[in-house]
C-alpha cells in the first residue's frame, strides 16, 4: 500500500477521533489520525473542570435516550454498540480506575483529564494507528464514481494528499474555537450537498441584566435550585451554580442555557431558591428562630448562620432594610420580604455567552443524513461521522462524551 494511501483517514483527534481510530486498528484496517493542533484532546483535557466526567453510569438506556430531547433515538444503535457501561469497561481495562460522584456522573479516581487522554494515546498506539499533527485540512476532493460521490482524497495545509478507502469526519462543533474547534467542517459538508442545522452555542453561562451580580462574583452555591420564568415556569434544576461576574454559571445554569436557547427573543427571568429544601413558612420560622437568638445584634449581624457570607449584603442592600437596625426592630413584613428574597431571587435575562465559553454545539449535520445504524453519510458513500459535529447534545453529566465514545465506535467499524 503507498505511504499515502490508507483503509480510513480519521480528521480531528479529540474523543470521538481517537475511539474512531483506535477501534479501526483494532479491526486491522491502516488508519491515519489527522488532528489540526499540536496535541490530541485538546478540548477534552478541559471537560469536567479538567476532571473529565467520561460519562454517566445511568442505567436505563430509555432514560439516557431521553436526556438528549427530540434526536436522542439517533442514539440507540450507537448505544447498544458501546454503552455507558462498555466506555467504564473499555478505561479500566486500559487500567483507568474509575469513581461514580452523584448523578452518575464518572469521573478517574485522579480527579485528572489527563489521565483519560493517556489511555487513549496507548490505544492509538497499541493499534499501530499513525497521527499527525499540526495537519489541518485545506481541501477535500470528492468526485462521482458509479452514480455516487465519494472522496477521493484530502489536501492536508502543507499540500500533502491523503488517499482512503473510507473517512470519518471527528471534528467537533464551534465551542471553545481556542482548542480548534473552529467548525471548519460544516463549509466543507455543505458544499458536498449535506444539510447543517442552525448551530448555536449550548451549555453556557449566563449574563443577566442586574450589576448586582458583580458584587457576587465567584460566589459557589450548593443545593440550590435555578428556574426559568416567562409568565410561567419553563425549567428548573437543582444542584450546583456559581455566580460570575456578570451572570451565572455552573452545572444547572449550563443545563438551564437549553431552555433559554429555545426562548431567547421572550422577557426571560431566572430565579434561584437558595433554600429549595424548606418552603416558605418554614423558613420564615427558621428565620423567626434565628433571630429570636439574636435579637440585640445588628439586622446585618444576624445572617451568618444562614447564608454564605458573601451573599448577605446583597441580601441586605435588596431588602431595604437598614443593615445597622437592631434584630427585635426587624417587622415582620420586611421578614417576609428576606423570606420571598432567599426563596425567589429574581434576575433578568440578558444573553447567554456565545461559542466562546459553550461546552458544547447545539445543531449540526442533519440526522436525517445519517445511517444510525453504521454513522454513515446518505451523501457521500465513503464518509462517516462522529461526535459533536452531529446535531445532537446533551446536559451536562457525562452525556455529551458518551455521544462521542458511541458514535465514534461506530463509525470505527467500517467494513
Amino acid at each position: 500500500m503507498k505511504d499515502n494511501k490508507y483503509n480510513l483517514a480519521v480528521i480531528g483527534g479529540g474523543p470521538a477521533g481517537m475511539i474512531a481510530a483506535g477501534h479501526a486498528g483494532k479491526l486491522g484496517s491502516r488508519v491515519i489520525l489527522l488532528e489540526k493542533n499540536e496535541n490530541l484532546g485538546v478540548k477534552l483535557l478541559l471537560t469536567g473542570k479538567g476532571r473529565c466526567n467520561i460519562t454517566n453510569a445511568e442505567e436505563d438506556l430509555k432514560k439516557i435516550v431521553s436526556v438528549y430531547g427530540r434526536n436522542g433515538k439517533f442514539l440507540y444503535s450507537a448505544l447498544n454498540k458501546f454503552s455507558n457501561k462498555s466506555v467504564i469497561s473499555f478505561f479500566k481495562g486500559l487500567g483507568l480506575k474509575i469513581k461514580i460522584e452523584r448523578g452518575g456522573r464518572v469521573f478517574p479516581v485522579s480527579n485528572n483529564a489527563q489521565d483519560v487522554l493517556d489511555c487513549l494515546k496507548k490505544y492509538l498506539k497499541d493499534n499501530n494507528v499513525e497521527t499527525k499533527f499540526d495537519s489541518p485540512v485545506k481541501k477535500i476532493i470528492v468526485k462521482n464514481k458509479n452514480n455516487k460521490k465519494r472522496i477521493d482524497k484530502i489536501i492536508l495545509r502543507n499540500n500533502k494528499e491523503i488517499i482512503a478507502d473510507n473517512f470519518v469526519f471527528a471534528t467537533g462543533g464551534k465551542s471553545y474555537p481556542r482548542t480548534g474547534s473552529t467548525g471548519d467542517a460544516y463549509k466543507w459538508l455543505k458544499k458536498m450537498g449535506h444539510t447543517v442545522t442552525k448551530l448555536k452555542p449550548a451549555l453556557t453561562p449566563i449574563i443577566v441584566k442586574e450589576k448586582i451580580v458583580k458584587k457576587l462574583e465567584g460566589l459557589s452555591l450548593k443545593n440550590v435550585e435555578v428556574s426559568l420564568w416567562e409568565k410561567c415556569k419553563l425549567d428548573s434544576h437543582f444542584g450546583e451554580a456559581i455566580f460570575t461576574k456578570n451572570g451565572l454559571s455552573g452545572p444547572i445554569v449550563l443545563n438551564l442555557s437549553e431552555k433559554i436557547s429555545e426562548n431567547e427573543t421572550k422577557d426571560l427571568k431566572i430565579k434561584i431558591d437558595f433554600k429549595p429544601a424548606l418552603d416558605y413558612p418554614t423558613l420564615d420560622k427558621r428565620i423567626q428562630r434565628d433571630f429570636e437568638g439574636q435579637k440585640n445584634k445588628q439586622f446585618k449581624n444576624s445572617l451568618n448562620k444562614l447564608l454564605p457570607k458573601k451573599l448577605i449584603p446583597v441580601i441586605i442592600e435588596l431588602s431595604e432594610i437598614k443593615e445597622d437596625k437592631q434584630v427585635n426592630e426587624v417587622t415582620r413584613i420586611e421578614r417576609k420580604k428576606i423570606v420571598k428574597l432567599l426563596k425567589e431571587f429574581e434576575l433578568s435575562f440578558k444573553e447567554l455567552v456565545g461559542f466562546e465559553k459553550a461546552i458544547i454545539t447545539s445543531g449540526g449535520v442533519d440526522l436525517k443524513e445519517v445511517d444510525s445504524k453504521t454513522m454513515k453519510s446518505k451523501i457521500i458513500d465513503n464518509l462517516y461521522f462522529a461526535g459533536e459535529i452531529l446535531d445532537i447534545n446533551g446536559p451536562t453529566g457525562g452525556y455529551n462524551l458518551q455521544v462521542a465514545w458511541s458514535t465514534g465506535y461506530l463509525a470505527g467499524e467500517i467494513k
